[in-house]
């Protein structure tokens, strides 16, 4: 079970229809194209829009079967009392006092550059459960992370 935001599952069937009605014909066509060409034995072109017509439709059934899975939540009606998913972290990094802001989403919906991470990553999981003025140990790569939680929303 694949529990999201409403944004983030539009954002995947968007995606899914976009490969099935424009990537997908377009590939078609290149394989009807390169086939028109000759010897199939010998045809880089053909090969190539195949082997790229097979990664597409295996990109394909991936988000069909994370589409299948998926649960919407509803945001609204989530306590903000404790960091979970789709809880918007406000913290301070205790080892040189930045301030970091992070939204906890499936995996699926991560995105560092919109502030979005993964509730499987390593500070999310410190962080899953613990409230506001709580004190967490995140065992990132580059070590450990001591990060204290300042607000907790939606």
């Amino acid at each position: 079970m694949e529990y999201m935001s409403q944004e983030g599952y539009d954002k995947l069937v968007a995606e899914l229809q976009e490969m099935i009605n424009v990537e997908l014909p377009r590939v078609k066509d290149a394989i009807a194209e390169a086939r028109d060409k000759g010897d199939l034995s010998e045809n880089f072109e053909y090969h190539a829009a195949k082997r790229e017509q097979g990664k597409l439709l295996s990109r394909i059934s991936y988000k069909q079967k994370i589409l299948e899975n998926a649960r919407v939540i509803d945001a609204s009606v989530l306590g903000n009392d404790t960091v979970g998913l789709l809880r918007k972290v406000e913290m301070t990094n205790l080892g040189n006092n930045a301030k970091m802001t992070y939204t906890i989403v499936n995996p699926h919906e991560a995105n560092l550059k919109e502030g979005k991470i993964s509730i499987k990553s390593p500070i999310a999981e410190a962080l899953l459960g613990k409230k506001i003025g709580d004190t967490v140990e995140a065992h990132v790569p580059s070590g450990i992370l001591k990060l204290r939680i300042d607000n907790i929303t939606l």
